[in-house]
């Protein structure tokens, strides 16, 4: 018979507790507070789902296309041997 450490036992409901309170919702300022201002030489203040998009530097999209079969590669006149 195995026998489980108290603290063990005792963590789970607080683990299981705690994943489940998770909620997703729209996030808005705390009251009385606002948003942050406009960004310099911008017209109007954006919302906050357009303050959570990540531009395209942060997330690329791939340029390449991945290889699907074995295929001889290119010399590549970098690839000198060692002195």
């Amino acid at each position: 018979m195995m026998r489980r450490p108290a603290a063990t036992v005792a963590l789970a409901p607080t683990a299981l507790a705690l994943c489940a309170c998770a909620q997703q919702t729209d996030l808005r300022p705390l009251a009385g507070h606002d948003l942050p201002l406009a960004p310099y030489g911008a017209v109007v203040k954006p919302e906050p789902a357009e303050l959570l998009e990540l531009p395209p530097v942060a997330a690329p999209q791939r340029a390449v296309e991945l290889r699907t079969r074995s295929e001889e590669r290119e010399d590549d006149p970098f690839d000198l041997p060692p002195e």
